[in-house]
Formats: C-alpha cells, sequence, structure tokens
C-alpha cells in the first residue's frame, strides 16, 4: 500500500526516505511560492496539496494525492491576485477591502465554469473534472491528472518543427469534436493554445487550462492571460462579442503552428497591417480545403470568422463547398510568400467573404485554370437548379421558424444557448440579423432568463430576419406551501411530498398542553419560518417541527401509584375470599351450572377446598354438641 508520507510533492511517486527525488529531482521541503497553498496541505479531508505547477489571472494549479483513492490529481484553486491574498502559513482568502462584489462575481463564474466541466466528463479530448467544493473563503475543483506534454513542446522535439497534415487531423479533429461539445453546453475556453493543448502517453490530444471569462479578456478585475498569436482580437477589449467563433480563431492559429511551425501574427498587430503568410511550401503541400478552413477561421472580425464548429469540421473534411472556395485562394498565388488580403466573394451566393493569397508555387497558373473552370461549372450548376426548382418550392406554414425575407443574403445562426435571453435580445448584431420569438419552461437545472433551446441549430445558414423561437428558462418552478399546522405529521408529510417537497422530521419537547406527534411549524432549508401560502423551489426541503410525547409528572406518578394498589388489592382480596355463587358450586367433577356455562377447574378447586372447610367445621360443632350432652346427662 502506498504511504502518501513517502510520496515526492512534484510528481506524487514513491521516493522512501530520499530527500531528493529520483524521478524529477524536486527536494524535499522545498518552500511553495507566497501567496500560494503550502506543500502537504490537506484539502476537503482528502486531497493532499503538492507542488504549484501554474497560475494565471483566476488562480492555481497544484498536483495533489487523493488519499481516499489513492492516486495522483490536479487541483485549481480560486485565487484572483488582484482582488484577494492569503497570509503565509494561512489557507483562508483575505478579500481586498473595496473588492468584495467583483470577488463574488468571479467566484460565481468560476464555480458555474467547473460544475458544468463536471458534467462533461468522457469526452475523449478533455481532462475529466471530478469534483468541485469550496472551503478557506474560495473554491476548489479536482482534475484528473494525466502524464503528458504540452503542443508546443511536442512541436519543439520533431526535428522540423511541424507536422503533416494526417498527422495533425488525428490529433485536431476529436478536439474540434469536443469544443462543439462544450460550446453546446455554453462553455467557451478562450485560451486554446500549444501551451494549453496536452499530449498524452497515449498519443491523444487533451483540452486543459481552463479559466473563466474575466481572465482571457483585456480590462477586466482579473489580470488576464491571453496567448499572443493565438487570442482573438475580441479578447484585447476590442468592439465584438466572444463566443465560439472566439475559440475557433484560437483552435485555427494553433492548427497553423503545427502545420506551418511558426506562430501567427498577433491579431491586434493584424488589424492594422495583416502580414499572415503562408510560404510556398507549404501551400503545395496542404490540402486547398485545409487552407481555406484556416484562413476563415483566422479572419480578424468575429462577423467575418466561421461561426461554429460544425462549419469548420466541414471545410476541414473537403466538403465541396470548402474544396472550391480552397482552390479558389490558391489559384491566386503569385509566386511569393505573401499577407492574406480582404477580397470580394465570387458570385457563387452561398460563399462566405474569402481573403485572397499569394502563394510561391509555379504550379499555381494551371491549378488556377482548371479550379476556375470548376468554379465556373459549379455556379452555372446552382444557378441552374435555383432557376428550375425555387418556382415549385412551397413554403411549409406549419414550420416553427419562418424567413422573413427571401433576398438571398445568407446568415450564420449563433449559439444562443446557455446566454441570458435580454443579452441576445439587446445585441444589435443578432437584431440585425434575426427575429426572436420568447417560448419560456420552467427548469431545475439552466438559472432564470438563460436560454435552454433554440428552434435552429448554430452554424446553420438561413436568410436574414429568419425567426428563432428561444426556449428560456423560468429557473425552478414555486409550490405554494398549503397549511399542515395542527396536522398529524404523516398526514402533513404525503401532503408536502406530493407537492414536490422533500420532508425532514424535527421535534420539540411538549408540556402536555399539545396532541403529540403533530405539526407545531415548517421551515425552509435556512431556517426560515415558512406561513401557508408562501412559495418555493419545487423539490426543496422543508422541516416540519412535530410535538413530541407529554412528560410524565409527579401528580400524575402519584395517582398512577395509587390506582396500581388499589388494582393490587381488589386482586388480592378476590383471590382470597371468592364469592361462592351457585354457578360455580360443584355437584360432580364433570357437571356444569345451572346456567349452562362450564365451571373451570380453578373454581372447582376453590369450591371443593370450601366445601370441605365448612364440612369439617360442622362435624366438629356437633361433635362437641354431642359431648357435652352426655356430660350433662352423666352428672344427672
Amino acid at each position: 500500500m502506498i504511504n502518501s508520507e513517502h510520496l515526492c510533492m512534484s510528481c506524487m511517486r514513491e521516493i522512501g526516505e530520499e530527500q531528493q527525488c529520483p524521478h524529477c529531482g524536486y527536494v524535499v521541503g522545498t518552500p511553495q511560492i507566497s501567496p500560494y497553498l503550502n506543500v502537504r496541505s490537506v484539502l476537503g479531508n482528502r486531497y493532499l496539496v503538492g507542488r504549484l505547477l501554474e497560475y494565471n489571472g483566476d488562480g492555481a494549479t497544484y498536483i495533489a494525492w487523493d488519499i481516499q483513492d489513492k492516486k495522483a490529481v490536479t487541483i485549481r484553486e480560486f485565487l484572483p491576485d488582484t482582488l484577494c491574498g492569503r497570509n503565509r502559513g494561512e489557507r483562508s482568502i483575505l478579500v481586498s477591502p473595496g473588492c468584495e462584489i467583483a470577488y463574488n462575481d468571479c467566484l460565481a463564474d468560476f464555480l458555474e465554469l467547473w460544475r458544468k466541466l463536471t458534467r462533461m466528463s468522457g469526452l475523449s479530448a478533455l481532462v475529466n473534472v471530478y469534483d468541485v467544493f469550496e472551503e478557506n473563503n474560495t473554491a476548489y475543483a479536482i482534475c484528473e491528472y494525466i502524464e503528458s506534454i504540452t503542443l508546443r513542446d511536442y512541436l519543439l522535439r520533431i526535428k522540423t518543427g511541424y507536422i503533416p497534415w494526417e498527422r495533425a487531423r488525428t490529433l485536431f479533429m476529436p478536439m474540434l469534436s469536443t469544443l462543439g461539445m462544450l460550446h453546446t453546453a455554453g462553455i467557451i475556453h478562450r485560451g486554446i493554445s500549444p501551451l494549453t493543448l496536452q499530449i498524452g502517453r497515449d498519443g491523444k490530444m487533451r483540452l486543459s487550462g481552463f479559466s473563466i471569462w474575466q481572465a482571457r479578456t483585456a480590462r477586466s478585475d482579473l489580470s488576464a492571460q491571453l496567448f499572443p498569436g493565438y487570442a482573438a482580437v475580441e479578447q484585447y477589449g476590442f468592439e465584438g462579442q466572444q463566443g465560439p467563433w472566439t475559440d475557433l480563431y484560437s483552435f485555427a492559429a494553433t492548427l497553423y503552428r503545427a502545420l506551418i511551425g511558426s506562430d501567427p501574427i498577433e491579431a491586434t498587430e493584424r488589424l492594422t497591417n495583416d502580414r499572415l503568410m503562408v510560404p510556398g511550401k507549404f501551400a503545395e503541400q496542404l490540402p486547398a480545403y485545409v487552407i481555406n478552413g484556416l484562413i476563415n477561421a483566422l479572419q480578424i472580425l468575429p462577423e467575418d470568422r466561421t461561426r461554429s464548429v460544425e462549419q469548420l469540421r466541414a471545410e476541414l473534411s473537403a466538403s465541396p463547398t470548402a474544396a472550391v472556395s480552397g482552390s479558389d485562394f490558391i489559384s491566386q498565388g503569385n509566386g511569393d510568400a505573401e499577407d492574406f488580403e480582404e477580397d470580394e466573394p465570387q458570385t457563387a451566393p452561398t460563399y462566405r467573404k474569402t481573403p485572397s493569397s499569394k502563394v510561391t508555387n509555379k504550379k499555381s497558373k494551371s491549378l488556377a485554370l482548371k479550379a476556375g473552370l470548376i468554379s465556373a461549372i459549379v455556379c452555372m450548376l446552382i444557378f441552374l437548379i435555383v432557376v428550375l426548382v425555387s418556382p415549385k418550392l412551397k413554403p411549409d406554414t406549419n414550420e416553427v421558424s419562418q424567413p422573413a425575407t427571401t433576398n438571398g443574403e445568407m446568415v450564420s445562426v449563433g449559439m444562443f444557448i446557455g446566454k441570458n435571453y435580454s443579452e441576445i435580445t439587446n445585441n444589435a448584431y443578432w437584431l440585425d440579423n434575426f427575429k426572436f420569438e420568447k417560448k419560456e419552461e420552467y427548469s431545475d437545472s439552466v438559472k432564470k432568463d438563460l436560454v435552454i433551446a433554440q428552434s435552429i441549430e448554430q452554424g446553420q445558414q438561413v436568410n436574414k430576419g429568419t425567426t428563432i423561437v428561444l426556449t428560456v428558462s423560468m429557473g425552478v418552478e414555486q409550490i405554494e406551501i398549503p397549511n399542515v399546522v395542527n396536522m398529524d405529521y404523516e398526514e402533513a408529510k404525503a401532503l408536502l411530498s406530493d407537492a414536490g417537497f422533500r420532508v425532514v422530521k424535527k421535534v420539540e419537547s411538549n408540556s402536555g398542553s399539545h396532541t403529540a406527534d403533530t405539526v407545531k411549524s415548517i421551515e425552509d432549508e435556512e431556517a426560515n419560518s415558512l406561513k401557508p401560502g408562501d412559495s418555493i423551489d419545487k423539490g426543496a426541503t422543508v422541516t416540519l417541527t412535530v410535538w413530541d410525547e407529554a412528560p410524565v409528572t409527579e401528580a400524575t406518578t402519584s395517582i398512577l401509584a395509587l390506582f396500581t394498589k388499589s388494582e393490587s388489592t381488589t386482586k388480592k382480596s378476590t383471590t382470597t375470599t371468592p364469592e361462592v355463587t351457585k354457578s360455580n358450586v360443584i355437584i360432580d367433577d364433570e357437571t356444569t351450572a345451572d346456567d349452562g356455562e362450564e365451571v373451570t377447574t380453578k373454581k372447582e378447586s376453590t369450591t371443593k377446598k370450601e366445601s370441605s372447610t365448612k364440612g369439617d367445621s360442622t362435624t366438629k360443632k356437633e361433635t362437641s354438641t354431642k359431648k357435652e350432652s352426655e356430660t350433662k346427662k352423666s352428672a344427672n
């Protein structure tokens, strides 16, 4: 069995009595830097804290040992250094004066993020989250520990510094699927980079390094951790809403690094001088649709960028639209590795705005001719299909969402699930492109006013002005408290249980003036008194205080004692001198009383004994009288 006293607090391997770990070189007793938890601190009566692994604006990550399950884990501690601190040697967090509101808001976001992640366990490209709890005036998330290296280190160990598309595809496409699941759950990472992608011994790549949005956005209450070249421009505080497209920019930038071997240019620099380049040799080696997918996802402005995981997956999987668009991009190369430049799309009506490129490639001219010919044929076919088929199409009046216009301008549906309804309907961009209808439902798991579902899936291309039905949470259903005071407990419990409440019983002493086991009062989970007609969450726990059994007083004891004594005396008297009646006189052992009742053995025995005694007494009296008479006669 593993002895936690013999563990290295840096790699969680057994080292016995050694003072320096032979596996990782950690020296026993090395102090932790302030203000982070001391080595060998225990959290939740279960987790033994080890060495600090990394920290950023919203907290710190430690390696740790799960004492109960006997395995290594990582712990994420909420510790925003701009809002709080910790005295050396202490565990409790001290919030800086005047920062209480900001601290509590960020703490709530931290808890919400990591609790969502606990429900995402099992995704192949995600580090599992086991538990989330609060302690020391802060919060902690317990995560899976996987021996791994960062994608950055992995690429640096390769002689060329980059990997071919086939290898990148096996690493990045599962990651893209996981990213789509996260977006569906309302989780935006905002920090995807070669430093937050981990490659394990099993060869799989996993996403780590989650933080709340304040730690990944400039000009917030926290110190922002932005990865130059990988953070989208909207994260620097420029105008533009963050969303799934923010992660897609970072994902594409990371894929670019893996395929090209160099970091992309920082987004803020690209705003004024976009010099993002695809060297000629890579333009020749990489599939055109892959380059096209990268270009679309790396657009500087959010509104020009790929909007959903589904779109990017299609573009990286050689879908027809992606393939044609990519060919069009490559066809414009002039032989030099130059910048990407904005250009208007060609006549295909569903193509999005795609920047042009000048790529070094001697074969580009012939490829351009082929691509142009293919593009012209495809466009002609699309035009003919639209002209011939569209008159025959009739709108379905039963559909929930109807396009408001048919002018051919197409827009991509965003991810609304998990967002606040008022924020959506107050957003100028969304209002300009869509109409919204509100449908409300109660929800036990989604906060009030957050969107639960949308009638059109994220990433769908629809006509501008299309109506989208948003199902909005009304929060937990509220139920009125019935009047159960003075009611029998079991009856009250059944009534409340049927209404959807969980019932807890609490007993209070009874002076004798109340009926035992009847309800005195009702309280909520926070011990607040509830009155009939009050409304609380369906499924909440309520406490019924009931009266206990009345105590036995001294006066009652005296009365009971007298009553018991009286009963005892009566019983004794009855046993000693039973009343002899006609019905219990025995004439013969087998006879019955005149009234037809069978005479019991006990009564027979008693009667025989009495009769015998009475006979003996009479005989003695007669003998004595006879002797007296004879004496008198003799005397005479």
